[in-house]
């Protein structure tokens, strides 16, 4: 029995991820705010270090495979702390309670919102992983309607250039433990509830966001991405994004990675 820790079990993604793993007989340790094994805010200090401590406890120090899952959508400030800062807390200090396994793993849900333009002031504080400032110019963005929808595809941009930039490295290729990521496009969940009340809601999405293939998803087929990627059969993917978002990236993007 492999040991998983999934944050943002109690909901969406994680949520299904979470009974998809334990269906095929993985112990899972979920992480949240509420109705989880580990219930910690990953946008403090403390709440990081209590993720450590608290899986380290529950597991007594070793577990298989991460999947730094827990996000939000929201232009606010909270969402750099979160899906960034929360993600690289979450990969980086569970990443030495993988040596013991026979075949480490770790996954990271992006998205396909890391195509858009970002805010290049906020990126830049990012990837410097300089928190304070990341979190000021979050609170300059916003301020303002327009401005604040980039925090979100900008956190997410952020986390798939970390990953790519670290993936091959000895802390984890070296370790050989494969680190990717997945990058869904509209996902059902309560997260996108709101925007998806009314067909025109979903058509005026969808003109943001084309899915020519299928349209939105239900979670699980991103789960089940996140649960191969964290699989004992996943022995060389390394640094990659798999865009799991009914061909957006393909849309939006053609052949332009070549």
């Amino acid at each position: 029995m492999r040991t998983i820790v999934v944050t943002g079990a109690a909901s969406g993604i994680g949520k299904t991820l979470a009974r998809i793993l334990t269906e095929r007989g993985e112990r899972v340790i979920g992480v949240d705010l509420h109705d989880a094994d580990v219930t910690v805010d990953l946008t403090t200090t403390e709440g990081r270090t209590a993720l450590v401590d608290g899986v380290r406890e529950l597991t007594g120090g070793s577990i298989d495979a991460i999947v730094a899952n827990a996000g939000l959508a929201l232009p606010i400030p909270k969402t750099v702390a979160v899906n960034f800062f929360g993600a690289l807390a979450t990969l980086e200090g569970l990443r030495p309670l993988l040596a013991g396994s026979a075949a480490p793993r770790a996954s990271v849900t992006c998205s396909m919102a890391s195509l858009y333009p970002p805010d290049a002031e906020l990126l830049d504080a990012l990837l410097a992983e300089d928190e304070p400032a990341a979190l000021a110019r979050a609170e300059e963005l916003a301020a303002d309607t327009q401005t604040g929808t980039l925090i979100y595809g900008t956190t997410k941009q952020a986390l798939a250039k970390w990953i790519r930039r670290h993936a091959t490295g000895p802390q984890w290729a070296g370790a050989h433990i494969p680190l990717n990521g997945i990058a869904p496009g509209i996902v059902v969940t309560p997260m996108t509830h709101d925007l998806m009340a009314t067909k025109e809601a979903v058509d005026a999405l969808l003109q943001q966001v084309p899915m020519p293939l299928n349209g939105p998803m239900e979670p699980e087929v991103p789960a089940h991405l996140h649960a191969w990627l964290v699989s004992e059969e996943n022995s060389h993917l390394c640094g990659q994004i798999v865009f799991v978002d009914g061909g957006s990236d393909v849309a939006i993007r053609g052949d332009a990675t070549w």
